[in-house]
């Protein structure tokens, strides 16, 4: 029997309330225009050809969850410039990975441009989910427990994951 997760307990789960905050197209592709440094209402909607009532209603909810700030420019009041916060920019490993699924089950090809490691130049890995000890984890080798059910792994083996 494959990953099972209890449902009865679905209001101890994290992914309502994600979707609930970016679980759509247009906020995937606002998400996108950040991390290639677009900030401003015009250069979201110009990049990205969506609906400027659209663009509006998205910016706010991403603002609203406090994926984005909002901050006026000092230099005129009248223009907005949106940022990732910290909450925000934690997205990136969902953006890449959704990126990277498309990639191998939407269009068939590595996306263009490339996303590499800035320092080597080098195309980043797959996303994948790992272990404690960086061992790489498929569907088989999870399962769901409890919180207060997990054991704290002992201060030697803590210590050398560390390392």
């Amino acid at each position: 029997m494959g990953l099972r997760e209890p449902f009865d307990d679905a209001g101890e789960c994290g992914l309502p309330s994600a979707l609930e905050a970016i679980g759509e197209r247009w906020s995937f592709l606002i998400l996108r225009g950040a991390f290639n440094g677009l900030h401003h209402f015009e250069e979201f909607q110009s990049a990205l050809g969506i609906a400027r009532n659209i663009l509006a209603n998205r910016l706010g909810r991403l603002v609203e969850h406090g994926i984005l700030t909002r901050t006026p420019l000092a230099d005129d009041r009248r223009k907005i410039e949106y940022r990732l916060t910290e909450k925000g920019a934690e997205l990136l490993p969902v953006v890449v990975g959704l990126r990277q699924w498309g990639e191998r089950w939407g269009i068939g090809i590595p996306s263009t441009p490339v996303l590499v490691d800035k320092r080597d130049e080098q195309p980043i890995r797959p996303i994948r989910i790992t272990a404690h000890d960086k061992r790489e984890l498929g569907l088989a080798d999870l399962c769901w427990k409890q919180a207060a059910d997990i054991r704290p792994l002992e201060e030697p083996v803590r210590a050398a994951i560390a390392a």
